[in-house]
Protein backbone atom coordinates (compact mmCIF):
# COMPACT_ATOMS: atom_id res chain seq x y z
CA UNK A 1 0.00 0.00 0.00
CA UNK A 2 1.36 3.79 -0.64
CA UNK A 3 2.55 5.43 1.97
CA UNK A 4 0.38 7.94 3.65
CA UNK A 5 0.26 11.60 2.63
CA UNK A 6 -1.68 14.71 4.03
CA UNK A 7 -3.51 15.52 0.67
CA UNK A 8 -5.61 12.39 0.04
CA UNK A 9 -8.98 12.59 -0.31
CA UNK A 10 -10.89 9.56 0.59
CA UNK A 11 -13.81 7.78 -1.14
CA UNK A 12 -15.24 4.61 0.50
CA UNK A 13 -17.42 1.60 -0.45
CA UNK A 14 -19.45 0.52 2.41
CA UNK A 15 -20.52 -3.35 2.23
CA UNK A 16 -17.41 -6.04 1.73
CA UNK A 17 -15.53 -2.66 2.74
CA UNK A 18 -15.78 -0.96 5.30
CA UNK A 19 -18.04 -4.01 6.83
CA UNK A 20 -18.17 -7.10 6.49
CA UNK A 21 -21.37 -8.99 4.40
CA UNK A 22 -24.82 -9.92 5.92
CA UNK A 23 -27.15 -12.38 4.62
CA UNK A 24 -29.48 -9.42 3.90
CA UNK A 25 -28.41 -6.18 3.97
CA UNK A 26 -30.61 -4.84 6.53
CA UNK A 27 -28.71 -7.00 9.08
CA UNK A 28 -25.73 -4.99 9.01
CA UNK A 29 -24.98 -2.48 11.55
CA UNK A 30 -22.02 0.04 12.15
CA UNK A 31 -20.10 -0.05 15.22
CA UNK A 32 -19.17 2.55 17.47
CA UNK A 33 -15.36 1.49 16.59
CA UNK A 34 -15.78 2.33 12.96
CA UNK A 35 -18.03 5.49 13.29
CA UNK A 36 -14.86 7.06 15.79
CA UNK A 37 -12.52 5.62 12.58
CA UNK A 38 -14.41 7.64 10.50
CA UNK A 39 -14.39 10.66 12.25
CA UNK A 40 -10.55 10.97 12.82
CA UNK A 41 -10.17 10.01 8.57
CA UNK A 42 -12.24 13.15 8.57
CA UNK A 43 -9.99 14.99 10.79
CA UNK A 44 -6.91 14.65 9.07
CA UNK A 45 -8.43 14.95 5.55
CA UNK A 46 -9.39 18.02 6.16
CA UNK A 47 -13.27 16.75 5.89
CA UNK A 48 -12.35 14.51 2.66
CA UNK A 49 -14.69 11.66 3.10
CA UNK A 50 -17.17 10.41 1.01
CA UNK A 51 -18.93 6.70 1.25
CA UNK A 52 -19.77 5.74 -2.27
CA UNK A 53 -22.12 2.94 -2.35
CA UNK A 54 -25.17 0.87 -4.40
CA UNK A 55 -27.30 1.75 -0.94
CA UNK A 56 -29.51 4.62 -0.69
CA UNK A 57 -29.33 7.62 1.15
CA UNK A 58 -31.70 6.73 3.70
CA UNK A 59 -29.81 3.95 4.45
CA UNK A 60 -26.29 5.20 4.32
CA UNK A 61 -27.31 8.04 6.65
CA UNK A 62 -29.12 5.05 8.96
CA UNK A 63 -26.47 3.19 9.32
CA UNK A 64 -23.15 6.25 10.00
CA UNK A 65 -25.63 8.63 12.30
CA UNK A 66 -25.17 10.48 13.63
CA UNK A 67 -22.32 11.28 11.01
CA UNK A 68 -23.62 13.07 8.03
CA UNK A 69 -21.40 12.18 5.40
CA UNK A 70 -21.05 13.45 1.78
CA UNK A 71 -22.33 10.39 0.11
CA UNK A 72 -22.67 9.11 -3.80
CA UNK A 73 -25.64 6.06 -3.51
CA UNK A 74 -27.03 3.93 -5.80
CA UNK A 75 -23.98 3.87 -7.43
CA UNK A 76 -24.12 7.38 -8.67
CA UNK A 77 -27.81 8.06 -9.09
CA UNK A 78 -28.18 10.59 -5.75
CA UNK A 79 -24.86 12.25 -4.57
CA UNK A 80 -25.21 14.39 -1.21
CA UNK A 81 -21.97 17.08 -1.65
CA UNK A 82 -20.03 17.57 1.80
CA UNK A 83 -22.12 21.30 1.47
CA UNK A 84 -25.40 19.11 2.06
CA UNK A 85 -26.56 19.54 -1.42
CA UNK A 86 -28.28 16.74 -2.94
CA UNK A 87 -28.59 15.97 -6.88
CA UNK A 88 -30.50 12.90 -7.98
CA UNK A 89 -31.07 12.23 -11.49
CA UNK A 90 -34.53 12.54 -13.12
CA UNK A 91 -37.23 10.64 -11.46
CA UNK A 92 -38.11 7.38 -12.56
CA UNK A 93 -39.94 5.80 -9.90
CA UNK A 94 -42.99 5.66 -11.61
CA UNK A 95 -41.41 3.34 -14.27
CA UNK A 96 -40.61 1.29 -11.65
CA UNK A 97 -43.10 0.44 -9.85
CA UNK A 98 -44.31 -2.14 -12.15
CA UNK A 99 -40.98 -3.85 -12.39
CA UNK A 100 -40.64 -3.91 -8.73
CA UNK A 101 -43.94 -5.67 -8.38
CA UNK A 102 -42.44 -8.79 -10.71
CA UNK A 103 -39.27 -8.67 -8.80
CA UNK A 104 -41.22 -8.55 -5.45
CA UNK A 105 -43.39 -11.47 -6.92
CA UNK A 106 -39.93 -13.08 -7.84
CA UNK A 107 -38.62 -13.18 -4.50
CA UNK A 108 -41.37 -14.93 -3.01
CA UNK A 109 -41.38 -17.62 -5.08
CA UNK A 110 -37.97 -18.41 -4.33
CA UNK A 111 -37.31 -18.20 -0.28
CA UNK A 112 -33.93 -18.12 -1.13
CA UNK A 113 -33.89 -14.55 -2.72
CA UNK A 114 -34.22 -11.10 -1.37
CA UNK A 115 -35.84 -8.19 -2.33
CA UNK A 116 -34.64 -4.66 -1.74
CA UNK A 117 -36.57 -1.77 -3.38
CA UNK A 118 -34.13 1.22 -2.94
CA UNK A 119 -36.49 3.92 -4.39
CA UNK A 120 -34.40 4.81 -7.50
CA UNK A 121 -33.02 1.27 -8.33
CA UNK A 122 -33.94 -2.50 -7.20
CA UNK A 123 -31.98 -5.44 -5.71
CA UNK A 124 -32.50 -9.54 -5.61
CA UNK A 125 -29.66 -10.70 -3.47
CA UNK A 126 -29.12 -14.40 -3.65
CA UNK A 127 -26.96 -14.55 -0.90
CA UNK A 128 -28.61 -17.22 0.89
CA UNK A 129 -29.22 -19.59 -2.05
CA UNK A 130 -26.24 -19.32 -4.61
CA UNK A 131 -27.35 -21.84 -6.28
CA UNK A 132 -29.93 -19.26 -7.86
CA UNK A 133 -27.41 -16.90 -9.31
CA UNK A 134 -28.32 -18.11 -13.16
CA UNK A 135 -32.60 -17.83 -12.52
CA UNK A 136 -31.27 -14.29 -10.59
CA UNK A 137 -29.60 -12.76 -13.29
CA UNK A 138 -31.76 -14.22 -16.45
CA UNK A 139 -35.01 -12.72 -14.44
CA UNK A 140 -33.52 -9.32 -13.94
CA UNK A 141 -32.15 -8.83 -17.71
CA UNK A 142 -35.52 -9.48 -19.04
CA UNK A 143 -37.46 -7.27 -16.52
CA UNK A 144 -34.46 -4.70 -17.04
CA UNK A 145 -35.03 -5.02 -21.08
CA UNK A 146 -38.63 -3.95 -20.91
CA UNK A 147 -38.14 -1.27 -18.88
CA UNK A 148 -36.02 0.29 -22.00
CA UNK A 149 -32.99 2.21 -22.02
CA UNK A 150 -33.39 4.75 -19.66
CA UNK A 151 -32.49 1.56 -16.91
CA UNK A 152 -29.73 -0.58 -17.04
CA UNK A 153 -29.12 -4.13 -15.65
CA UNK A 154 -25.85 -4.85 -13.43
CA UNK A 155 -24.40 -7.14 -11.16
CA UNK A 156 -22.71 -7.71 -8.15
CA UNK A 157 -21.39 -10.31 -5.14
CA UNK A 158 -24.47 -12.38 -4.70
CA UNK A 159 -26.63 -9.63 -6.19
CA UNK A 160 -28.51 -8.72 -9.60
CA UNK A 161 -29.70 -4.92 -9.97
CA UNK A 162 -31.62 -2.57 -12.26
CA UNK A 163 -30.69 0.92 -12.06
CA UNK A 164 -31.15 3.76 -13.71
CA UNK A 165 -28.54 4.35 -16.93
CA UNK A 166 -25.68 7.49 -16.81
CA UNK A 167 -24.10 7.35 -13.93
CA UNK A 168 -21.58 5.08 -12.08
CA UNK A 169 -19.68 5.48 -8.89
CA UNK A 170 -16.88 6.95 -11.20
CA UNK A 171 -18.68 9.89 -12.13
CA UNK A 172 -19.94 10.33 -8.60
CA UNK A 173 -15.97 10.50 -7.77
CA UNK A 174 -14.92 12.78 -10.92
CA UNK A 175 -17.50 15.08 -9.24
CA UNK A 176 -16.83 15.23 -5.54
CA UNK A 177 -13.52 15.68 -6.96
CA UNK A 178 -14.25 18.96 -8.36
CA UNK A 179 -15.73 20.33 -5.14
CA UNK A 180 -14.38 21.23 -1.70
CA UNK A 181 -13.05 19.78 0.10
CA UNK A 182 -11.70 17.62 -2.18
CA UNK A 183 -10.57 19.52 -4.75
CA UNK A 184 -6.89 19.56 -5.38
CA UNK A 185 -6.45 16.36 -2.91
CA UNK A 186 -5.30 12.94 -4.31
CA UNK A 187 -8.42 10.81 -4.66
CA UNK A 188 -7.95 7.15 -2.88
CA UNK A 189 -10.97 4.63 -3.63
CA UNK A 190 -11.99 1.50 -1.53
CA UNK A 191 -14.31 -1.23 -3.00
CA UNK A 192 -14.75 -4.56 -3.72
CA UNK A 193 -17.43 -5.27 -6.06
CA UNK A 194 -17.71 -5.14 -9.84
CA UNK A 195 -19.48 -1.76 -9.76
CA UNK A 196 -16.59 -0.24 -8.11
CA UNK A 197 -14.23 -1.07 -11.30
CA UNK A 198 -15.75 2.40 -12.85
CA UNK A 199 -14.44 4.08 -9.12
CA UNK A 200 -10.88 2.38 -9.66
CA UNK A 201 -10.62 3.73 -13.57
CA UNK A 202 -11.30 7.40 -12.55
CA UNK A 203 -9.30 7.56 -10.05
CA UNK A 204 -6.67 5.76 -12.11
CA UNK A 205 -6.98 8.72 -14.57
CA UNK A 206 -6.87 11.38 -11.59
CA UNK A 207 -3.59 10.34 -10.67
CA UNK A 208 -4.88 8.63 -7.29
CA UNK A 209 -4.56 5.28 -5.72
CA UNK A 210 -7.30 2.56 -6.72
CA UNK A 211 -7.59 -0.24 -3.93
CA UNK A 212 -9.43 -3.57 -4.09
CA UNK A 213 -10.74 -5.51 -1.36
CA UNK A 214 -10.17 -9.17 -1.70
CA UNK A 215 -9.59 -11.57 -4.46
CA UNK A 216 -10.40 -11.28 -8.20
CA UNK A 217 -9.09 -9.75 -11.35
CA UNK A 218 -9.29 -5.50 -11.18
CA UNK A 219 -8.52 -2.58 -12.59
CA UNK A 220 -7.61 -1.15 -8.78
CA UNK A 221 -3.23 -0.51 -8.27
CA UNK A 222 -3.41 -1.83 -4.85
CA UNK A 223 -4.79 -4.67 -2.49
CA UNK A 224 -5.87 -5.26 0.72
CA UNK A 225 -7.51 -8.84 2.14
CA UNK A 226 -10.81 -7.65 3.61
CA UNK A 227 -12.99 -5.28 5.24
CA UNK A 228 -10.84 -5.92 9.04
CA UNK A 229 -7.41 -4.83 7.14
CA UNK A 230 -9.32 -1.95 5.41
CA UNK A 231 -10.12 -0.68 9.03
CA UNK A 232 -6.37 -1.63 10.19
CA UNK A 233 -5.29 0.64 6.99
CA UNK A 234 -7.27 3.53 7.50
CA UNK A 235 -6.47 3.90 11.09
CA UNK A 236 -2.72 3.70 10.64
CA UNK A 237 -3.64 6.73 8.17
CA UNK A 238 -5.55 8.64 10.81
CA UNK A 239 -2.51 7.98 12.94
CA UNK A 240 0.10 9.04 10.46
CA UNK A 241 -1.98 12.00 9.78
CA UNK A 242 -2.44 12.90 13.33
CA UNK A 243 0.98 12.68 14.03
CA UNK A 244 1.83 15.01 11.43
CA UNK A 245 -0.37 17.53 12.58
CA UNK A 246 1.45 17.43 15.99
CA UNK A 247 4.24 17.84 14.63
CA UNK A 248 3.22 20.81 12.43
CA UNK A 249 1.83 22.32 16.04
CA UNK A 250 5.10 21.62 17.74
CA UNK A 251 7.01 23.75 15.07
CA UNK A 252 4.65 26.29 15.34
CA UNK A 253 4.68 26.91 18.69
CA UNK A 254 8.59 25.64 19.68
Amino acid sequence: MPPYAGNWAFYLDIDGTLLEFAARPQDVTVDPELLELLAGLRGVAGGAVAVVSGRSMADVDRLFAPLVLPAACLHGAERRSAAGALRQQPPLRERLGQAASRVASLAGKNPGFGFEDKGLALALHYRRAPHLRSLAEREMRAISTALGTEFEYMTGKFVVEIKPRGKDKGDAITEFSAEPPFAGRVPVFIGDDLSDEAGFDAVNRLGGHSVKVGPGITRARWRLFDAAEVRRWLAACVEAGSGSEARKGAGLHG
